[in-house]
């Protein structure tokens, strides 16, 4: 993952989710850092195929459109809700900082303001968790193709 970001991850877990090729592709984080800094996101996506395009559909307006269906669709906004509770859920099992009690990533649970985030969620959670994070996923693609980054030396796999 060093190799991935070009630098070390502070505060790693461990690997939450690897691509189809293997590689890791998210990592949990704890809540808060070894310098004690408040850390609110628990998984990072690592990958950077998938990371550059989380960018380029951000530019290309998708935030906005999801923030758009969220403040006019009850189901959506419920269940992008309940994602948000999981999530808070998840990360108060490796620890409670007082600092970012109740915030979560992403702009759950009421805007859409990181799609890496919300990617990330939806890979280390599965599918069905997360709505927002299911579709960003789903709007991947095939990321790790048409070249499988199993090829890349595996030495620095480790958080």
């Amino acid at each position: 993952m060093r190799q991935q970001l070009g630098r070390s991850i502070r505060g790693a877990e461990v690997v939450a989710y690897r691509c189809p090729c293997g590689r890791p592709a998210v990592v949990t984080t704890h809540p808060e850092l070894d310098d004690g800094t408040p850390f609110p996101t628990m998984y990072y996506l690592t990958c950077p195929r998938a990371s550059a395009i989380c960018s380029r559909l951000e530019s290309e307006g998708l935030m906005r459109q999801m923030e758009s269906r969220l403040a006019e669709d009850e189901d959506l906004c419920d269940h992008y809700r309940r994602a948000h509770d999981s999530y808070l859920l998840e990360r108060s099992r490796l620890g409670e900082v007082p600092q970012i009690a109740g915030i979560s990533a992403g702009g759950m649970p009421n805007r859409v303001k990181c799609l890496h985030v919300l990617c990330a969620h939806a890979l280390a959670a599965g599918p069905g968790v997360n709505p927002l994070g299911d579709e960003v996923v789903a709007a991947l693609g095939e990321w790790w193709k048409p070249i499988d980054c199993s090829v890349i030396n595996r030495a620095d796999d480790q958080p």
